[in-house]
């Protein structure tokens, strides 16, 4: 049986009960389930499961480096029989069929709740909907759309959408959160749906819709709720030890004794330190970060080659580890003649194994990521537990200052927007002259700004993809070779010993802030590690998965 059709339908096998964990069991489908507020409140819990919550990867972006390899999107292979295409997919109808469950069957709790608790309980469940219909919406283009619980034969007769009549449903499901939500989350546990929230992700579908209107007046909305404001320090925001942010507008909650935890950390942990640093920034990224005059490195006299962390903006170091400064009980550095490094906790220089001379896997560029990086990341076998934030007030801010850029509405609240976001990284507050403030009025001008800021802003945090798509950059950036140090042989004798360390000058920002290192690279003094593909006739949505194609009889994206 097809398996759009078992999802929809929603034919979900009831399953003990048990106290509510951050992991909680499948939600219940019976005839009679959903009929008191605690069997309607166990449905909710259930989708709030992380599995539902879907993130784009760093992985997929000009951000990121993993040794030589690729991804099937960055290396233009991408298809409907990619297993992450087909999870997406299952996982994100899984949630609406049973958001659809809940919805359909809240009335049976009717002479149990007030026609405002039963309000409340459904608003939740609308609001999980619109975000998994958003997902689907942003990602595949046409999909299929049901708000019902669907018999087989029902289900078999579905056809896709059109996306403006999704999007239109998705509005109607956040404006019906809006209405209903509480305004500030009571849960101890769950960090349930409020109304900001709902407004937070009405306005980035509208964004990534191009409607910017909507956009513009529903991140408004938000912003004038007064409920949310920028946590004090950016670089402590992503700790473990950092919870419920008043950021953090929409979040997870994670925790390692509940077995929900953040995995994979070794793969961003710098060598010496025990991890592998294969997972790494990229020299994209880092040269994307302005200088402290708010200049781009190819245009700021402040620009350091031989140390290109100093006089950058403060987020640089923040998500980047600095060279020469302590990372992890060490002073992290690449540099082919450090040989040996200082072990801080003792005083005493050990051998470097981020040095490339020493271990051969250290990382091929020379870069590690901080951002977020603790010492609780080297425990409970390199997992993690900051929470999982969905959607934080800087987002909004940015969205509502894009949308106002796109709709070319400019007013003294564009800049504000921005200003407070960057503000923020330098420790100022954003009327103080002690940071580089955008001042451009003109559209041009603070499109690329705005473009930069987010950039410098969310790294790895799983937003780039769909800027990348959004803005049609992904066949620019990511048909590009990801470049990486020379090895050491010859990075001692053509960079080290030439006085070219780390690069000879910054390399050139063309008109989209993107990198240019292909002179270093003719020069000899830069290595090719992998070579990005895109595919622009195709890749700007995802395929439809196969067995859907095949068996649904679904229409399939162009050019798969």
């Amino acid at each position: 049986m097809k398996n759009i059709v078992l999802l929809i339908c929603g034919f979900i096998l009831l399953q003990g009960c048990h106290s509510l964990d951050l992991n909680p069991l499948s939600d219940g489908s019976s005839e009679t389930w959903n009929s008191t507020p605690e069997e309607l409140e166990m449905s909710l819990n259930g989708l709030y499961k992380e599995v539902f919550w879907k993130k784009d990867l760093d992985d997929w972006t000009d951000d990121w480096i993993y040794r030589d390899g690729l991804t099937e999107v960055t290396n233009a292979t991408l298809n409907g029989q990619s297993a992450f295409i087909k999870t997406w997919w299952l996982d994100t109808y899984k949630a609406i069929a049973r958001a659809n469950t809940i919805i359909k069957g809240a009335d049976r709790a009717k002479d149990k709740l007030s026609p405002e608790q039963l309000s409340i309980f459904v608003a939740e469940a609308r609001f999980v909907r619109a975000c998994m219909y958003s997902t689907l919406l942003s990602h595949f283009g046409h999909v299929i759309y049901t708000d019902d619980i669907l018999d087989i034969e029902q289900a078999k007769n579905l056809k896709q959408s059109t996306p403006e009549f999704v999007l239109q449903k998705i509005y109607e499901d956040f404006d019906y959160a809006i209405a209903n939500l509480k305004l500030k989350n009571t849960s101890t546990e769950l960090q349930r749906a409020t109304k900001g929230a709902a407004m937070a992700m009405k306005s980035r579908i509208a964004l990534y819709r191009g409607d910017f209107a909507t956009a513009r007046d529903a991140a408004k909305a938000c912003m004038d709720l007064k409920q949310y404001s920028l946590h004090p320090s950016f670089a402590n925001l992503f700790l473990s030890s950092t919870k419920k942010s008043a950021e953090s507008i929409f979040l997870l909650p994670r925790s390692i004794a509940l077995k929900v935890a953040l995995g994979d950390r070794q793969n961003f942990i710098s060598r010496n330190s025990g991890g592998w640093a294969a997972k790494d920034p990229s020299w994209d990224l880092l040269f994307a970060f302005t200088c402290t005059d708010g200049l781009e490195v190819d245009k700021s006299p402040l620009f350091v080659p031989s140390n290109p962390f100093i006089n950058r903006d403060p987020r640089c170091k923040e998500t980047i580890a600095a060279f020469d400064e302590p990372l992890l009980d060490y002073i992290y550095t690449p540099h082919p003649e450090a040989v040996n490094v200082l072990k801080i906790s003792t005083g005493k220089m050990v051998v470097n194994n981020d040095n490339r001379v020493n271990a051969q896997y250290a990382s091929f560029n020379g870069l590690v990521w901080r951002k977020g990086v603790d010492s609780d990341w080297l425990l409970n076998s390199w997992q993690t537990e900051p929470d999982n934030i969905i959607i934080r007030y800087a987002d909004v801010l940015l969205i509502y200052a894009e949308a106002k850029i796109e709709l070319n509405d400019i007013d003294q609240s564009v800049a504000d927007a921005i200003n407070m976001v960057r503000a923020r990284a330098y420790g100022v507050e954003f009327h103080s002259p002690d940071y580089p403030a955008v001042k451009a009025a003109d559209q041009l001008s603070l499109r690329k700004a705005l473009r930069t800021e987010r950039r410098m802003e969310f790294a790895l945090e799983g937003l780039r993809y769909m800027d990348l798509i959004r803005w049609k950059l992904a066949e620019k950036a990511l048909n590009k070779s990801n470049y990486g140090l020379l090895d050491p042989a010859d990075l001692l004798a053509k960079v080290v010993k030439t006085g070219k360390w780390f690069l000879p000058n910054a390399p050139a920002i063309d008109a989209d802030g993107l990198s240019d290192f292909s002179s270093f690279h003719q020069q000899g003094l830069v290595k090719t590690i992998a070579v990005r593909k895109f595919d622009a006739s195709k890749q700007y949505l995802w395929p439809i998965p196969s067995t859907e194609v095949l068996t649904s009889g679904l229409i399939q994206n162009p050019n798969y």
